[in-house]
């Protein structure tokens, strides 16, 4: 029996997070706020920001260099439970 990985990354690695949420002045820096917080080296200049077609909705793209699959795993958490955000991918 072969064992299967704790994860399917190899850490450190770029990771893309997508972040989608209503249009709010607000949105783009708290996601900021919240990713600073887990991956302190995140150049926020490279953050990719998406209006919907009708534009109430809003997706903003970070890719940070993740270190570990808990780290990834608490930036979703908080990311997921923060009141602007409607959903993490």
């Amino acid at each position: 029996m072969s064992e299967e990985p704790e994860s399917l990354f190899e850490f450190p690695c770029l990771f893309p997070l997508k972040i989608m949420g209503l249009a709010n002045a607000s949105l783009a820096q708290a996601v900021l706020d919240v990713v600073r917080r887990h991956a302190p080296d995140f150049d926020g200049a490279t953050m990719e920001m998406r209006a919907s077609t009708g534009g109430k909705y809003v997706s903003l793209t970070c890719t940070i260099n993740a270190t570990s699959r808990a780290q990834l795993d608490t930036l979703y958490r908080e990311l997921s439970g923060h009141p602007l955000v409607s959903i993490v991918l």
